[in-house]
């Protein structure tokens, strides 16, 4: 671990909280970041953006740009999907996660998004990661596939190195041996990475295992490993997604999700401050 320097915990002697307008990741405040894999149509963006946002949830993923591994596989709405995006957020009150696939779309993307999302498959992208540096948005960095916990973070460190020191880890498990599941959830990666570095690390259940029976225990085990935020996939129906149905939650179902996470957080010592959530609950 002798090359990590800007993103070492000994570099900084406090966590780092990440800003994005009046909301924060990495402080006692639990994040969730809540939407459908891609951008279908704008019925379902809007039905789901709606959803989130009468949760309490502050901040929605949504997918223009998607990196398939399949050229026939749906790609996304792109340059329309962005402008979606940007619609749900202005009247929903959410704050938009989406993925910038390469260099090429960074000024494309950069208008309609609060958080720049960085996908597993770009996790070793060097020249790219170098360009985030130079951006002046929070990057949620999404562990490679297949990467150590080392090369991880000094991907992390290309984009510190490059001046840009808000970034959010984010554990969204491993390719391993097992078939069971869609990817192998790595839990230990939340506290180790929480060791080793003073950046925020929130994890991704729903690509971390691919089964949407899952979610919710690995978002609860991910909460007492000490994650700063959840990343779930949402659809308002999962059967129709054009990706990733089978690991997306139903969007009824999160109220009481939403509502065992709270729990969860108070005994890990964090808040999860929902303010519709407690209204109806009283």
């Amino acid at each position: 671990m002798s090359d990590l320097k800007l993103v070492a915990r000994q570099h900084k002697e406090h966590n780092s909280v990440i800003q994005v307008g009046q909301e924060t990741i990495g402080g006692k405040e639990l994040c969730l970041i809540a939407g459908p894999c891609a951008v279908e149509s704008e019925k379902q963006l809007f039905e789901i953006a709606k959803g989130v946002s009468e949760l309490g949830i502050k901040f929605m993923r949504g997918g223009a740009y998607k990196p398939r591994t399949s050229p026939y596989a749906f790609q996304g709405l792109k340059k329309e999907g962005l402008k979606m995006l940007k619609r749900a957020s202005d009247e929903c009150g959410v704050k938009i996660v989406t993925e910038v696939l390469d260099t090429s779309l960074i000024e494309e993307v950069y208008p309609y998004a609060d958080i720049l999302q960085v996908g597993s498959r770009n996790a070793k992208n060097y020249q790219f990661l170098k360009e985030l540096g130079k951006v002046d948005k929070p990057i949620l960095l999404k562990r490679g596939m297949s990467s150590t916990i080392n090369e991880w973070l000094l991907a992390a460190e290309y984009i510190l190195l490059g001046g840009n020191e808000n970034v959010i880890l984010c554990e969204r498990g491993i390719r391993t041996f097992d078939t069971s599941v869609r990817n192998t959830m790595d839990i230990a990666a939340i506290p180790l990475a929480k060791e080793l570095s003073h950046l925020p690390v929130i994890a991704d259940p729903s690509q971390g295992t691919g089964k949407r029976s899952l979610v919710t225990p690995m978002s609860l085990a991910s909460i007492a490993a000490g994650a700063d935020g959840l990343m779930i996939e949402v659809h308002n129906e999962p059967e129709e997604a054009l990706s990733d149905g089978f690991q997306s939650m139903y969007l009824d179902s999160m109220k009481g999700m939403v509502s065992v996470l709270r729990e969860q957080a108070k005994l890990s010592g964090r808040t999860l401050d929902l303010e519709k959530i407690r209204k109806e609950a009283v």
